[in-house]
């Protein structure tokens, strides 16, 4: 299996999901703790590149090509099924995403190594697994909106993942 390694941590990620997404920047989640940056986790952007090629197609003219803030707001806006895979590199319990996880029962551990993967689906359904199982499946529009944007909004969550993934896009035009 072909894979890309996001530096900073050492972590793989697969090329290409199960489903077909192919992955298109990875990243890592970093927190300040007494002053020290902290890696939390490491993430891939996957998304359907037809797909997504179909949306920017019909939403930017060629002139407008250039700009990847432009094409990130439109994934942003538009119901593209996209996903964020992450691993766990450090784990504090305070660092527990609530409203992802939901309903999720006692047994779901997230401990180092843990993968998660938060999935927005058609008519903006926010899909959450662990360790490959859904834990959580729900219709927010919202919610699937500020998912992407913490990765491709004005502040993500690591500019060089913003950077690649808007590079990306630009080749699918």
């Amino acid at each position: 299996m072909r894979v890309e390694v996001e530096q900073k941590t050492g972590v793989s990620f697969p090329l290409e999901l199960s489903d077909g997404k192919e992955l298109k920047a990875v990243g890592v989640r970093k927190k300040s703790v007494l002053g020290l940056p902290i890696k939390i986790y490491s993430f891939g952007i996957y998304v359907d590149s037809q797909e997504l090629m179909g949306v920017l197609k019909s939403k930017i003219g060629k002139a407008e090509a250039n700009t990847t803030k432009e094409m990130c707001r439109i994934v942003i806006d538009n119901p593209v099924r996209i996903t964020v895979k992450m691993v766990i590199v450090s784990y504090y319990e305070h660092d527990k995403p609530p409203r992802i996880m939901g309903e999720a029962k006692d047994g779901v551990k997230l401990t180092h190594g843990s993968e998660l993967e938060i999935t927005c689906l058609p008519g903006y359904v926010l899909e959450t697994k662990v360790h490959g199982k859904v834990v959580n499946k729900f219709e927010s529009e919202m919610l699937c909106r500020a998912c992407v944007y913490l990765y491709l909004g004005d502040d993500p969550l690591d500019k060089e993942a913003k950077e690649k993934f808007g590079m990306s896009l630009l080749s699918l035009i």
